[in-house]
C-alpha cells in the first residue's frame, strides 16, 4: 500500500485549499484501492452513483456536477457507452440533446463496486473524531464557498 501521509518535510503552514486538494487525493486513492478488481475506479463509482440516484441526467447536468467541461463529459460518456454501462436516451424536450442512464450492466457493476466501497466508507466514518453529519455539513459549506469563489452555482 502506498504511503498517503500529507506531511512533507520542510513544508510550511498549509492552507484550506491545499488541505482540500490533499484530502480529495487521499480519498480517491483509498477508493481506487478499495474498488480494485471491480472494473470501476473512484471517479467511475461516483458518476455511476449519481446516475443511479438521478435515473437520467443530461450531459450538461453531469458536467456541472463533476465541475468539468462538457467536452470531458462527452468523452467520458463515450467510454461508458462502449463498456455497455450507460445508454443515451433522447431528451424529451430538446431533440438536440440526450439524457444518460445506467444500463442493467452498469447497475450491476455499480452494485458490485458498492460492496467494495462500503467497508472503506465504514472505516473512514469510524475514524472520524466527530459525527459524520457534522463533517458532511462542513464539507457542504466548503463546497458552497468554493463554488461562490469560482463564480459557479451549485
Amino acid at each position: 500500500m502506498r504511503d498517503r501521509s500529507n506531511t512533507v518535510k520542510g513544508a510550511g503552514p498549509s492552507n484550506l485549499l491545499f488541505d482540500t486538494w490533499l484530502t480529495a487525493r487521499a480519498a480517491i486513492a483509498l477508493l481506487d484501492d478499495a474498488l480494485a478488481g471491480t472494473g470501476l475506479d473512484a471517479e467511475d463509482f461516483a458518476v455511476y452513483s449519481v446516475l443511479r440516484q438521478a435515473g437520467e441526467i443530461s450531459p450538461g447536468e453531469l458536467a456541472r456536477w463533476m465541475s468539468t467541461p462538457a467536452t470531458t463529459v462527452s468523452s467520458y460518456v463515450k467510454r461508458l457507452v462502449a463498456r455497455g454501462h450507460v445508454q443515451q436516451v433522447p431528451h424529451p424536450k430538446d431533440r438536440r440533446s440526450y439524457r444518460i442512464t445506467l444500463t442493467e450492466a452498469g447497475q450491476d457493476a455499480h452494485a458490485t463496486a458498492g460492496r467494495h466501497f462500503l467497508p472503506a466508507l465504514a472505516a473512514v466514518e469510524a475514524a472520524l473524531p466527530q459525527p459524520t453529519t457534522d463533517v458532511q455539513q462542513a464539507l457542504q459549506n466548503l463546497h458552497t464557498a468554493i463554488a461562490a469563489a469560482s463564480g459557479r452555482a451549485l
